[in-house]
């Protein structure tokens, strides 16, 4: 039976890697499809600016993309065609400590495993596992909460990704191997000590492992830029500084797909929800903030250790017990002395950001969420800890607290990157318990942020399946398996 005529087949809302996915698989599928952002450029959190001085360029929010480089979909894209460069620094993250050798996470398995010393065994075995079995679990982890493909590769992934951080890191004796760990699983922005924390860590190692960890040439906004440039080339049509309060500002469609959280969902199609929906959505949990410091700098950041020079993250927070620690606080609505920092230095891998001879860094600790403390003389004093002289080479700098966060991006609520917490409660049922997490009460509307599963990071795979889901129901369409 044809369909009623309308403006567009699809309409999606916001230009986040989710909202690009989703535009792109629909468009893929023969739809005509309408991306509609509410700023003035394109990308979420995948935008680039001169925020301290001219000629420096620094990512505003995302800036080392391990998940992009890695995401199933993204793979399947001729970004390359459309200019998207990725850089891989010679080290992909590097961990200084207090006292002894920094961890190091580099793309050789051997290599890493072979600077822990008495862990040597021990990491290899953990991640020639999991990296062995990636491409049989990749779309799996990477999505909604269904039976698996291969059960005794995911049991086997699920096994110790399932475990607190801080159980994980009872494999190791040294503090490098635990320090390794700690700084990967807190980037899930929530106690060490919370049930599967130890994924996120499994998932980054891994993405290094098999992938690397790049800066994209010219900032992250090259890679909503490839991924704008090709939905375009398939016909689709983005439509810039059009910020959507209401249902009723958009054009007639068959279906719309929102990158955006539960919150602004209330407040744009609450009205067209089920009581329970709706009940479900205002229970919806967000996470703990950041505080973000961009740095314009007359020098690379100098290190102590040579290692540290050579990697484009560092995270700075020594020990397992000191960020265990670190990160309690901050779930308990308290600032760190000590916080951990996850510090990015582009500038030394990719000459585009900054001019010739001097450099950028970039650099954010966590923070309660809706702080408004400045954090940046923590931040800095933690990166002068194991960089001394780190405050003599500073020109420039541009800070952000969680306030300012959530004015450049209305995503990330109370200053929350992620989209809402992902802890086990919310792991696979964001934002809400149904057969599926991308469909809402109402025929049509569908949520495709990471607010979805499988959450924040850019991979798109949120966009991905959600897309999947409304080509499926409303236009008859199956998408094979990635």
């Amino acid at each position: 039976m044809p369909r009623e005529k309308r403006d567009f087949d699809a309409i999606v809302v916001g230009s986040g890697p989710n909202g690009l996915a989703a535009a792109i698989l629909m468009q893929q599928n023969g739809l005509s499809v309408l991306l509609i952002e509410g700023k003035s450029q394109i990308g979420g959190g995948l935008r680039t600016a001169e925020l301290t001085l001219p000629g420096f360029k620094h990512d505003i929010c995302s800036a080392i993309h391990p998940l992009a480089a890695a995401s199933p979909f993204f793979k399947t894209l001729p970004l390359a065609a459309h200019g998207l460069n990725y850089i891989y620094p010679e080290v992909d993250a590097a961990h200084p400590l207090e006292h002894g050798n920094p961890a190091v996470l580099c793309r050789s398995i051997d290599a890493t495993a072979h600077q822990l010393g008495a862990d040597e065994e021990a990491y290899k075995s953990l991640m020639l596992s999991v990296t062995k079995n990636w491409s049989l679990i990749d779309t799996d982890v990477l999505g909604p909460l269904h039976f698996p493909k291969h059960p005794l590769a995911m049991a086997s992934f699920g096994f110790n990704a399932i475990k607190p951080a801080t159980l994980m890191a009872n494999k190791f004796k040294t503090k490098q191997a635990k320090a390794l760990l700690a700084g990967m699983a807190a980037h899930s922005m929530q106690p060490l000590t919370n049930i599967a924390t130890s994924a996120i860590a499994l998932v980054l190692l891994a993405a290094g492992h098999l992938q690397g960890w790049p800066v994209p040439q010219g900032g992250s906004n090259s890679i909503a830029n490839a991924l704008a440039a090709h939905f375009t080339s398939l016909g689709g049509h983005i439509q810039t500084d059009t910020y959507i309060k209401s249902l009723d500002q958009l054009p007639s469609a068959h279906a719309v797909l929102f990158d955006i959280t539960p919150k602004q969902l209330l407040q744009i199609a609450g009205h067209k929800f089920s009581a329970l929906y709706k009940w479900q959505l205002e229970r919806y949990r967000y996470g703990v903030g950041v505080y973000k410091v961009d740095w314009a700098l007359s020098d690379p950041i100098p290190f102590s250790s040579e290692t540290c020079r050579k990697a484009g993250t560092v995270h700075i927070g020594n020990t397992l017990n000191e960020i265990r620690d670190a990160e309690k606080q901050t779930w308990s609505g308290k600032h760190p002395d000590k916080p951990f920092v996850l510090l990015a230095q582009q500038s030394l891998f990719d000459d585009t950001r900054a001019p010739q001879g001097k450099h950028t860094a970039w650099a954010y600790c966590h923070v309660p969420g809706g702080s408004t403390k400045d954090m940046t003389a923590a931040i800095e004093k933690q990166v002068e800890r194991y960089a001394p002289g780190f405050r003599d080479i500073i020109l420039a700098k541009h800070t952000m607290d969680t306030v300012q966060m959530e004015e450049y991006n209305p995503n990330y609520i109370g200053g929350d990157i992620n989209g809402g917490v992902i802890d086990i409660g919310q792991l696979f049922t964001r934002p809400a318990l149904r057969y599926s997490p991308y469909q809402t009460s109402q025929k049509g509307l569908y949520i495709c942020s990471a607010s979805t599963p499988p959450g924040g990071g850019v991979h798109g795979m949120c966009g991905y399946y959600a897309a999947k889901k409304a080509l499926k129901d409303i236009f008859d369409i199956n998408v094979p398996g990635l």
